[in-house]
């Protein structure tokens, strides 16, 4: 019995001190302010939050409202003679660049 009298005393001292650090580590954080940085902090009523949310919702179901969105404009399409302008340019771009790497070489 003296054996669990002593672990009982052991366990208790322990306490006590984590309960002191504790007391200094909550002093050192309302020396500081606590969490927010300028020492105040601005409180919401429960009314302004809720205007909040139902504003929040009234936005959400406006987006996401039944109504359709209008189609989007066909798009335009070049010709057969504008795609080939594009594709010789681009070649002669290429063989200017394979010329000038080979130059380089």
């Amino acid at each position: 019995m003296a054996n669990l009298s002593s672990v009982v005393q052991l366990l208790r001292n322990e306490r006590e001190r984590t309960q002191r650090e504790l007391n200094q580590l909550d002093a050192a954080l309302s020396a500081l302010g606590g969490s927010v940085a300028n020492g105040h902090r601005r409180a919401l009523s429960a009314a302004g939050r809720r205007a909040i949310s139902l504003a929040q919702k009234a936005r959400w179901a406006r987006k996401h409202s039944t109504a359709k969105a209008q189609p989007a404009p066909p798009r335009r399409k070049l010709s057969l003679a504008a795609r080939r302008k594009i594709a010789l340019a681009q070649k002669a771009r290429w063989a200017a660049w394979k010329a000038q790497q080979k130059k380089a070489a």
